[in-house]
């Protein structure tokens, strides 16, 4: 494959599609070191962000053959098409891997294609099709099988998990330190990896003091998840039931899934066309025609009793609302999905409980498989989450064969600052690594850094 010399030897993409994702994808590529071009029918976007992030950007559809050839197609390694419409970045793929010889990633987000994932990424030979909405729900859902987290990361194909949680007032673990867990037997199975107090976020090391109100983020078996949870007093059941709010293709994804774990499903909609596809898509679901931010429908539908609420309106203001209402009148679990980004700062200061950005799950998704693009041949990143607003990151290697990091106990080799090996999964069992366990060939290997862009395991050497 054909490389374009980049400044710092990354990788040449395309993207095509400058919305929410399309920019989400060039702040954190450009960060990384990759050379980008930009195509977009609106001029003015392309001005803005190629002046913002330094990259090229040309004007037009980025399904156009002349177009791609202007962008570079022949020398790029990988295109990535994220316009609003899942044909038009079918076709973009299309082309692009008729002309050039790059990877090609499509965002496709209708769920009638949904179910042709596996077979329209065969067939075009696309290297990911990826859908936010569905990507989001999936990880509501998580969150509604264990309510008092307010993440949580799969990792080691499911096996295992990161929890976020907040330590709550008088709990055990307050004025605990990190070691004394270990030997009260409450933390045996599982390895505190993130804590994040008054904005500050730190890697802990044994003698860390936990405190309550501090953010804690763990890694375990799923099993040992739900059990030191359980141990610290906290609920581990999955709720009951739940309100979705906004009858969309992220709430159709969620409800399709609550549904088949048993999970009852109440959905308010506006649309009336809309509520009776939802009918028809969603049997087994409770579907209302009304509005969702009406405060007496609300109460009329249970809010006061549901045992949990997600707001999945299209409007961000409204979701920010209702989970603040729904916060005021009931207990439930609240989940609020955001699109827009830029006031991050602002919705960590209230209280949303859980939040979901379908924006960064997508870009995550792609930027692990950019890495993996770019890592040597001895490991492979599977998977990449950035934590604590970025922070932090944790990434996921499969280790192909022997390199300075294999085959040697942990306390031998020489680790960078702020970095843990948190997880090793190895032969379907999950080891929370202590100082004389190794990493071999065949492993998978989770990684918590603040150190951004691991893209190989050898870079967790000094």
């Amino acid at each position: 494959m054909k490389r374009k010399n980049t400044p710092h030897g990354g990788l040449h993409i395309i993207i095509v599609g400058c919305g929410k994702v399309g920019e989400t994808l060039t702040e954190q590529l450009t960060k990384e070191g990759h050379d980008i071009t930009l195509i977009d029918k609106d001029a003015a976007k392309l001005n803005d962000l190629s002046n913002l992030y330094d990259v090229m950007g040309i004007v037009g559809t980025g399904a156009s053959y002349s177009i791609q050839m202007e962008a570079g197609i022949e020398e790029a390694d990988l295109l990535i098409a994220v316009t609003d419409s899942d044909e038009l970045n079918l076709l973009c793929c299309t082309v692009a891997k008729r002309v050039g010889n790059c990877a090609a990633i499509a965002r496709v987000r209708n769920p009638d294609y949904s179910e042709e994932i596996p077979y329209l990424r065969e067939k075009l030979g696309l290297a990911m099709i990826i859908n936010p909405e569905q990507a989001a729900a999936h990880e509501a859902a998580r969150l509604l099988y264990l309510p008092t987290a307010l993440e949580v990361h799969p990792f080691a194909h499911g096996q295992a998990e990161m929890v976020k949680f907040k330590i709550p007032e008088k709990s055990v673990l307050d004025g605990m330190s990190i070691a004394e867990t270990g030997r009260n037997g409450l933390s045996a199975k599982i390895l505190i990896c993130g804590v994040e107090r008054e904005e500050e976020m730190a890697i802990p090391d044994g003698s860390y003091e936990l405190k309550a109100g501090d953010m804690i983020s763990f890694v375990a078996s799923r099993k040992d998840a739900k059990a030191f949870l359980e141990k610290i007093g906290l609920q581990t059941r999955q709720v009951r039931d739940t309100m979705i709010i906004g009858g969309g293709k992220a709430a159709y994804y969620l409800a399709k899934r609550l549904l088949d774990e048993g999970i009852q499903v109440k959905l308010i909609e506006k649309d009336t066309a809309r509520c009776e596809e939802l009918t028809v898509l969603l049997p087994e679901a409770i579907i209302i025609n009304g509005d969702g931010t009406d405060t007496e429908l609300l109460k009329e539908e249970g809010i006061d009793y549901i045992q949990s609420f997600v707001p999945l309106t299209g409007i961000d203001e409204e979701n920010v609302l209702l989970t603040l209402h729904a916060r005021t009148v009931s207990d439930a679990k609240l989940v609020t999905k955001i699109n827009r980004i830029n006031f991050k700062t602002v919705i960590n200061e209230l209280d949303l409980g859980s939040v979901l950005y379908p924006k960064y799950i997508t870009s995550e998704a792609i930027i692990a498989y950019v890495r993996a693009r770019m890592a040597s041949l001895n490991s492979n990143v599977e998977t990449l989450y950035h934590l604590f607003d970025s922070r932090a990151e944790a990434v996921e290697f499969l280790v192909r064969e022997e390199s300075p990091v294999t085959g040697k106990p942990l306390m031998e080799l020489k680790l960078k600052t702020d970095l843990l090996v948190s997880c090793i999964f190895r032969n379907g069992k999950i080891i929370i690594p202590s100082g004389n366990d190794c990493i071999m060939v065949g492993d998978t290997v989770l990684i918590v850094t603040a150190h951004t862009g691991l893209g190989d395991l050898q870079d967790i050497l000094a």
